[in-house]
């Protein structure tokens, strides 16, 4: 276990057993009062002890403030505990000697040590865990907490109850000597958790330069001094108030109970009491899971209302009800909103108070709460003496609760909404919050970032704590079923060519210090790519002198139905129960950042949303499976002159050749077969079984010793044709074990392989044939242009060809003609993976020289995306066989591997009518790093996404980032300039075979680049131009490492 772990399970040890100690012996003296007092003075002798345990956090409100800002938070937990122990052992003294008065005022003993210790436990758990888990960890110290007091209040009472039984006590003195047993529990625990606080970790060590006066304590300076800090920000202020109502209601009740049960109920049983009292804690620990689960990387503030509302409808039905099971039930319900209304609310503050201040509110917020339940047990006593009984009292708290709600609902209308918002969404989507802790907790902030769908917005809001203020169309905004709801969430209108009066309003909203959110490309994109970046936000931070700009990638709505992509990517990207989202928040901007820096700085932030992205993609072979499952028998692979394979008839073939396999050791499989059904088949296979595969190019006989040594390959699988042709021209491949396609796609039971496919869910079909690869796990080995083997995971693989389909948007009709070997990246990923796992058709055309055939391929098959080399387009210009109607259902021709001269582009263009989309890639990229895709116009405002600029390389893929760096100082070169390429993402090779790194690195938040070696510029919309002379293609990790020549 690391340190963390191991820190944070003894923190929230120390917290259990701290409520534990504290509650049990609250309960000996409750218990105590309860057997030997009846009606009023019952219940002021309970208000009075809750009394004691309140007053040290009002009187030593600014103290513990100081102490938990002053010193280390660990430290002063330590002594606490330490002070818990001397005040167990005194108490077991009073127990034992029969003085309950000295017991009951050993009571304020216990909470002084629980008052200094309190605003260092939860100032400690932020230092512990960070900003972005602050959610979940408080709802863990909450159920925490509320399990220590549950399991106190029934063990103790049932010990109270076991110890008096059968004796008879005349007072509480005589009760005392009964139950004094009880008090060694205490110490022994009191002393394990003194134990326990020894291995909490140091985290900050404190501000020794504060100094505490008891002058200025005497004349309360410090009182006002720190409730002025709690009111300087009215998010801190107003969650005080709420958690403040909440548990003074929760102390009039749990003071008014007993009386209530025993007049109305006549229950005299502790047990059943402090049972039924229990229910309400049982009621908090399960909504504080809820609350804590449901914020696991963001605050869920929508809960503060519906619990606000749940209690107060919890606590009208009360008094109405009649046995202890009813009573039970209804306090369960009220703890359970209570749950759900406090967490997000702790959350807030520790969300909103500055570092340097969180001791002092956090104190400062017990002390509200503490005088709002000392005022309420105080109210209790005086309506008790007055004659008001507790049926009464109960009716009281209904219209505080209720009260309590209204004013929630109309200061958190945006939390309301949020919240029926994410209740809609959550049934689709999962949402993660990255760079939490970047999003500022107060003032003004403007949030800008990529526009991918229509609900970018309310996404942008689930993740942020903070209400945001949005721009939206006005035509869209007036419509009538949408209108409340953007109303409530603050959204401000703008009229299409009249914005002036919107940019004045935000920016009258960001003065006053508000949280507005704008997408700079002013429109959703229609391709998938980040379109241009308007200026049109520089202007609405005129005159704002203190504000940041964070900025945001928003991935995976991209292929959703609330997109603009095709419905083939619709198709392939509809996940089987929920999508995964991802909100990515940049660091803080200053408010002179132009549009085109801003741009770069969202690019590089998709790197960290695709990176977590990939962290949770599939191995290729289940991914497959899961397509061939919802294609079943449309075609997913042809030959262009023989063999066609259905997607459900490639995964049966695949399986069957994947169970004759050797599977005890799986190492580097060569799989020497042309492109086409075959490669498909043996590829998916060996994937699957878990081997690397080593794609070997059988036109290539003279590549196959060195690359099989390199790779370590001790394994081939191919076909007999294919091996007696090369044993007859003395080109065999020696020193490694034969394994025979066409033998093993006979093996087993091709029907009981059909059924299980048909039967068994992907997953599970996956793993009977030791499916049982993780996405980091080696797939592939490639070889560079200087024969350096290159290893690429199944991560780089699936990364690659989610980020490929993204932007090729690809549709239903789509059919895919690849001509390259399986030995190229192209002809590997682009050519068999990629349209394998999302479910396009692909059509191989073996040989890769034989243009005609191939231009008669694309006829034949009505291909849509053809991938060719600079030669074969220069070769189907030239070829006078090659009619333009043979290419006509093309509608995108990619080119990599090299430039394509303006000469050659225009001569295919005006040939065919087909447009050349130039890319950039090779093995250490996966495939393509970057791409030119087609223009977008958007019909209702006839503005065009600019994706294709002829003569470069395109724009870096979605996920992918290019830095353009000076080679002599590694500094980054501003827009425009030339200098070094680097390229960032998760296709970026996994590592040279023999484990150098060459010219890969890690940056320190874990993200891989690669040194290409070429010399490059970025233009100001982000497409790359290569350096001329510059070949399209990457150069060898071996080359990029190398000295430029002089």
């Amino acid at each position: 276990m690391n340190s963390n772990k191991k820190g944070y399970y003894a923190y929230l040890a120390v917290v259990f057993l701290n409520a534990f100690v504290d509650l049990g012996h609250k309960i000996v003296i409750q218990n105590a009062i309860f057997k030997s007092y009846d009606g009023q003075q019952q219940v002021v002798l309970t208000a009075i002890v809750n009394g004691l345990i309140l007053l040290p956090f009002i009187l030593l409100f600014s103290p513990a403030g100081f102490l938990a800002d002053r010193f280390a938070k660990h430290r002063v937990i330590r002594h606490s505990a330490l002070v818990a122990v001397i005040a167990t052992g005194l108490i077991t003294f009073s127990y034992y000697q029969g003085w309950f008065w000295a017991a009951f005022a050993l009571t304020l003993a216990l909470a002084v040590q629980s008052a200094i210790y309190s605003p260092a436990k939860y100032g400690y758990i932020k230092e512990l865990v960070g900003a972005r888990n602050l959610a979940s960890a408080n709802g863990a110290v909450q159920a925490i907490t509320i399990a220590g007091i549950l399991l106190g209040t029934l063990v103790f009472s049932m010990a109270f109850e076991a110890l008096l039984s059968g004796a008879t006590a005349a007072g509480p003195g005589e009760i005392m000597h009964h139950i004094a047993p009880i008090g060694w529990v205490l110490v022994a625990l009191a002393l394990v958790e003194w134990l326990a606080t020894a291995l909490l970790p140091a985290r900050r060590q404190g501000a020794p330069d504060n100094r505490f006066e008891l002058k200025r304590y005497a004349r309360l300076d410090y009182l006002r001094r720190n409730l002025k800090v709690l009111s300087e920000r009215n998010a801190i202020w107003l969650s005080i108030i709420g958690l403040a109502t909440f548990w003074a209601i929760s102390q009039v009740m749990l003071a008014a109970f007993p009386a209530f049960a025993k007049e109305s109920l006549g229950v005299t049983n502790t047990v059943v009491i402090q049972g039924v009292l229990a229910c309400s804690g049982i009621g908090i620990v399960l909504g504080s899971m809820i609350a804590g689960r449901a914020s696991r990387n963001y605050i869920e503030t929508g809960f503060i209302p519906v619990g606000a509302l749940g209690i107060a409808i919890g606590i009208a039905i009360l008094p109405g009800l009649g046995g202890a099971v009813a009573m039970g039930l209804a306090f369960l319900f009220v703890g359970l909103m209570g749950g759900l209304f406090i967490v997000p609310l702790n959350s807030l503050i520790q969300f909103q108070a500055r570092r340097e201040q969180l001791g002092t509110v956090l104190a400062g917020n017990n002390w509200v709460q503490n005088v709002a339940m000392m005022t309420a047990l105080a109210l209790t006593v005086v309506f008790a003496t007055v004659g008001i009984d507790s049926v009464g009292l109960f009716y009281i708290l209904t219209g505080v609760a209720v009260i309590g709600t209204g004013y929630t609902v109309r200061k958190l209308p945006h939390s309301l909404a949020r919240l029926l918002v994410m209740a809609i969404l959550k049934r689709r989507y999962k949402v993660e919050v990255i760079g939490f802790d970047n999003l500022p907790q107060s003032g003004a902030t403007l949030l800008l970032g990529n526009h991918i769908s229509w609900i970018d917005w309310a996404l942008v809001q689930i993740a942020c704590p903070r209400p945001i203020r949005f721009v939206m169309l006005r035509r869209i905004y007036d419509t009538w079923y949408l209108k409340p709801l953007l109303k409530a969430f603050g959204v401000v209108p703008i009229a299409a060519g009249q914005s002036e009066e919107a940019l004045r309003t935000i920016n009258g909203l960001l003065k006053a210090g508000e949280c507005v959110c704008l997408f700079p490309e002013g429109a959703i994109s229609r391709n998938g790519h980040l379109g241009k970046f308007h200026t049109g936000y520089e202007r609405t931070l005129e005159g704002v002198e203190d504000g940041v700009i964070v900025p945001f990638y928003l991935h995976g709505l991209w292929g959703s139905s609330l997109s603009r992509a095709d419905e083939g990517l619709r198709v392939a990207r509809a996940p089987d129960f929920r999508r995964d989202l991802i909100v990515a928040f940049g660091e803080s901007l200053p408010l002179q950042t132009g549009a085109k820096a801003l741009k770069q700085k969202v690019i590089e932030l998709s790197l960290r949303a695709w990176q977590a992205y990939s962290e949770e993609l599939e191995t290729v072979p289940l991914a497959f499976l899961r397509t061939a499952k919802r294609r079943g028998a449309e075609l997913a692979c042809a030959d262009a002159s023989g063999e066609s394979l259905g997607a459900a008839a490639l995964a049966v073939a695949a399986a069957r050749v994947a169970g004759g396999l050797p599977g005890r050791k799986p190492g580097r499989l060569g799989v020497l077969l042309p492109p086409g059904p075959d490669a498909a088949v043996a590829v998916l296979a060996a994937l699957w079984r878990g081997y690397t595969v080593v794609p070997l190019d059988p036109a290539r006989p003279d590549t196959w010793e060195p690359r099989a040594r390199a790779a370590g390959i001790d394994r081939v699988l191919s076909t007999r044709a294919i091996a007696e042709a090369a044993e007859s021209a003395g080109e065999a491949l020696s020193g490694s074990q034969w394994l025979w396609l066409d033998e093993l796609r006979a093996t087993g039971s091709g029907w009981w392989r059909q059924w299980q496919f048909r039967l068994l869910p992907g997953s599970l079909f996956h793993r009977l044939l030791g499916g049982k690869a993780s996405g980091g796990a080696p797939a592939v080995v490639l070889f560079d242009e200087r024969e350096r083997p290159v290893v690429l995971s199944h991560r780089n693989l699936m990364a690659n060809c989610k980020q490929l389909s993204d932007v090729l948007n690809t549709r239903v009709d789509d059919v895919l003609l690849g001509s390259r070997a399986i030995d190229h990246p192209d002809g590997f990923v682009l050519g068999t993976v990629m349209p394998l796992v999302e479910g396009i058709p692909v059509v191989a055309q073996a040989d890769r020289d034989d243009v005609l055939s191939l231009a008669r391929a694309a006829a034949r098959f009505e291909a849509t995306l053809l991938p060719v080399m600079p030669g074969q387009l220069q070769a189907l210009a030239a070829e006078p066989a090659a009619h333009p109607l043979m290419l006509a259902s093309l509608r995108m021709v990619v080119c990599t591997g090299g430039p394509v001269a303006p000469a050659l582009r225009e001569a295919f263009e005006l040939r065919f009518g087909r447009r050349v989309y130039e890319g950039l890639g090779g093995p250490a990229t996966t495939a393509l790093a970057t791409l030119n895709i087609p223009d977008a116009l958007d019909l209702k405002d006839w503005k065009v996404q600019q994706g294709d600029l002829p003569g470069s390389a395109g724009m870096p893929l979605p996920g992918t980032s290019l830095r353009i760096v000076d080679a002599r100082t590694g500094t980054e070169r501003p827009l425009g300039e030339e200098g070094e390429l680097w390229i960032g993402g998760s296709q970026v090779m996994a590592g040279p075979a023999d484990e150098d790194a060459g010219a890969v690195s890690t940056d320190d938040s874990g993200l891989r680049w690669l040194n290409t070696g070429l010399r490059a510029r970025l233009n100001e919309e982000g497409f790359l131009l290569l350096a001329d002379g510059q070949a399209g293609a990457l150069a060898s990790p071996e080359a990029a490492a190398q000295p430029e020549p002089a």
